[in-house]
């Protein structure tokens, strides 16, 4: 299999595993979305349970002072009737502190009665709102439960088309490259990207020469030193400059060119300066300077 081929598939085996463990995730936590609600409606039935049994509590003992109070304002009564009939001075003190401590202990159950009816009022109505609370909650927890296994299957499906995918990918491949491959998209999302001026855009560290040099050439699999993605080179803009340049030369091979032209022109110049020189000139001059000479010996 060409190297070429080799890294498009592991461009689109990257795409494929990246949604494809994103959506595992989503169906791993999937059950958590629900664990908010969940323990929402335990919370309420804990606070039903306790409002209830202490309601039951304050309803026994409302039972209870009705009974006393009853039984009170019956003996209250009873000494009241019983007043007609007295004959005696010491019965009518008899019957009279039996009416008072009637009355004082009736006074005080009808005060603690209306506390403890308040209370009780208070208890039913809050276990009326915690039920309604609870039905409620149940009813969006159905629901969202509904909404995440409609949810889930959508995920399940697109999960099968996706190893349907991979399998048609993988195959022919290296199973130990692939593995590697898989565990770098699971940590990194990305496992095969481009090196650009000798930089990993994974990682964006700088590579060794010889190393940036070896995925240039592309002929093995090789994995980023500092972030594990596998390699493949990419060609830059200043790549294309840098080749631009080493295919019309040297700005010094330009100076080299300009070198040797005006070395040349300066040559001839001075040669063409020579020739126009007249020999005859040359002659008469040399006979003056003769003269010149003669003179100064004499």
């Amino acid at each position: 299999m060409e190297m070429t081929e080799i890294f498009d598939k592991l461009k689109t085996l990257q795409v494929i595993l990246g949604r494809k463990y994103e959506l595992e995730s989503k169906i791993q936590e999937a059950p958590k979305q629900l664990g908010s609600q969940d323990e929402l409606l335990a919370r309420l039935k804990k606070e039903y349970i306790e409002k209830n049994s202490e309601y039951e509590n304050v309803k026994s003992k409302v039972d209870q002072l009705h009974v006393e109070l009853d039984e009170t304002v019956k003996v209250r009564e009873e000494g009241e009737k019983n007043m007609d009939n007295i004959s005696t001075h010491r019965e009518y003190e008899a019957l009279d502190k039996q009416i008072s401590e009637a009355s004082a202990k009736e006074a005080e159950i009808r005060k603690e009665l209306q506390k403890e009816e308040k209370i009780l009022a208070e208890l039913n109505d809050t276990l009326k709102t915690t039920e309604a609370m609870i039905n409620a909650q149940e009813s969006e927890l159905n629901s969202s439960k509904d909404s995440l296994n409609s949810e889930l299957d959508s995920y399940n499906k697109e999960l099968a088309e996706l190893q349907s995918q991979e399998d048609a990918l993988t195959p022919g491949m290296d199973t130990e490259i692939l593995f590697k491959f898989q565990r770098i998209i699971k940590r990194n999302s990305e496992g095969i990207v481009a090196v650009r001026n000798g930089v990993c855009t994974g990682c964006h560290m700088i590579l060794p020469g010889q190393f940036a040099n070896e995925v240039h050439q592309g002929e093995n699999i090789m994995f980023c030193p500092y972030c594990s993605r596998i390699l493949f080179y990419e060609e830059s803009a200043d790549d294309e400059q840098e080749s631009f340049f080493n295919d019309a030369g040297s700005l010094a091979d330009l100076d080299d060119d300009f070198g040797e032209d005006e070395e040349y022109d300066d040559e001839d110049r001075e040669a063409s300066l020579y020739e126009d020189v007249d020999s005859d000139d040359l002659s008469d001059d040399e006979d003056d300077l003769d003269d010149s000479d003669d003179d100064t010996d004499n």
